[in-house]
């Protein structure tokens, strides 16, 4: 079964999960959201499945998060997702989907939890 990761090559943490997914036996699909962009049935689909909202999936730091207003908790999920589209990076990442589920894996050991076989011995975490 297919496992695809939402990933941005320069996060540490996307790094780390295409790894540990890596040493489960598999090779992600690896989408680079910032390149492709998002759709709305797209973040839709991922945040209903996943279980979280748009403010869960909301990028704070290291994004414009704050410069575009959205962090003020008035700021409804039509907006933050018409933000997101517009600016791919507002959305947290690695975003992971296997048979199992689809899970933000922050921090990076959460995609132990929808791995066919999550015994990947000792894990070194990337720092950056």
């Amino acid at each position: 079964m297919t496992t695809v990761v939402y990933h941005n090559s320069d996060c540490g943490t996307s790094r780390n999960v295409v790894e540990i997914i890596r040493l489960s036996g598999r090779e992600p699909v690896i989408i680079e959201y910032l390149k492709s962009g998002w759709t709305r049935p797209q973040l839709l689909g991922l945040f209903a499945v996943a279980g979280i909202t748009p403010r869960d999936a909301l990028r704070i730091k290291k994004s414009p998060a704050e410069e575009l207003g959205l962090t003020d908790s008035k700021i409804d999920n039509e907006k933050l997702i018409d933000a997101m589209i517009a600016n791919p990076i507002l959305v947290n990442r690695p975003i992971v989907c296997t048979p199992k589920g689809v899970r933000l894996c922050r921090p990076s050991e959460k995609v132990l939890e929808i791995l066919e076989d999550s015994d990947v011995g000792n894990l070194l975490k990337d720092g950056n």
